[in-house]
């Protein structure tokens, strides 16, 4: 009987594979006899769906509160994405402007798609269901996405995150701590008639502050307005800045002004007003003209800034 000889591309995969597991100390052999009688991989077990599609417990008997949950969840995952991608270009040891605009391409269409999806939570939901199953779920709230907030932290200084009528006062300021007291959500985490922080707002610092602080450190001439700066002049040019602006849009105009639309849509009632879950004033907190966040300041003219969400 004829041997049957392995094809070179086939023998030279194996040379290759001796020399990766050769270079950790470790023998092939025993490797190919766990692929020999390992399963095949599935769908549902890569992406862990079970587990996944298990992660809804609503506290109520109303059915829209499995939306609430559901949609809350996808969110999350779409600032994983991003996320992964600001890491990424914070990183890279190969800053151009092709890297930098394939990474803005991408964080954008997750914003885009992120603000076109929030229509399931302005209209997804039948209101009076809303406004009983939100009780159950006090004091957590939507205010309280760490992801969120990093992506803040890692998309621009932290001096421009400082809340609009103090900015100016710390742009000489370098302790990261002094910084994240002021920021401007903390003020969105503060009770109506007192001022005091909120349990929602104390729960989140109690958990997050030294992940936040480690974060802006670690960032410290990463974010992307820094690596944005530190591009050759010729390659920040008109497509990626108005690619950096369309983000700074996305992310601190039109995606506050859609949470500001579901508020409208499930927490105003005339006369009375209703407080979000956990007491943040969303009234003074959502709306982004009376914020002015912008992670470019340098990429927008001073009358643009000024008039910012409105």
């Amino acid at each position: 009987m004829q041997e049957k000889t392995l094809p070179d591309d086939i023998i030279q995969r194996i040379h290759t594979l001796e020399e990766k597991y050769a270079a950790m100390g470790q023998d092939m052999r025993s490797y190919l006899d766990g692929l020999i009688h390992s399963d095949y991989l599935t769908y549902w077990d890569y992406t862990h769906l079970d587990v996944l599609l298990s992660l809804q417990n609503p506290r109520t008997i109303f059915p829209d509160e499995k939306i609430f949950i559901l949609y809350h969840q996808i969110t999350e995952l779409y600032f994983k994405l991003i996320l992964n991608e600001i890491e990424q270009l914070a990183f890279t040891d190969e800053l151009h402007g092709a890297v930098f605009k394939l990474r803005m391409k991408r964080i954008n269409n997750y914003f885009r798609h992120l603000t076109d999806s929030f229509s399931i939570m302005i209209d997804g939901m039948e209101k009076e269901q809303f406004l009983q199953f939100r009780m159950a779920l006090l004091p957590a709230s939507g205010f309280q996405s760490a992801q969120y907030r990093m992506i803040e932290m890692t998309s621009t200084d932290a001096h421009n995150l400082v809340a609009w009528s103090q900015r100016e006062g710390f742009r000489s300021e370098n302790d990261y701590q002094v910084l994240l007291d002021n920021l401007y959500w903390q003020r969105g985490g503060r009770e109506l008639a007192s001022g005091r922080k909120t349990l929602t707002l104390r729960q989140f610092l109690a958990k997050y502050s030294k992940t936040f602080l480690e974060l802006m450190d670690r960032y410290r001439g990463h974010h992307l307005l820094a690596r944005y700066k530190q591009l050759p002049e010729q390659e920040r040019d008109e497509e990626l800045t108005n690619m950096l602006r369309d983000y700074d849009h996305l992310a601190n105009v039109a995606w506050p002004l859609v949470h500001l639309k579901s508020a409208a849509r499930y927490l105003n009632r005339d006369p009375d007003v209703i407080a979000a879950t956990g007491g943040t004033n969303w009234q003074k907190y959502l709306p982004p003209n009376q914020q002015q966040l912008v992670f470019f300041p340098e990429l927008w003219t001073e009358r643009q800034i000024r008039e910012w969400g409105t």
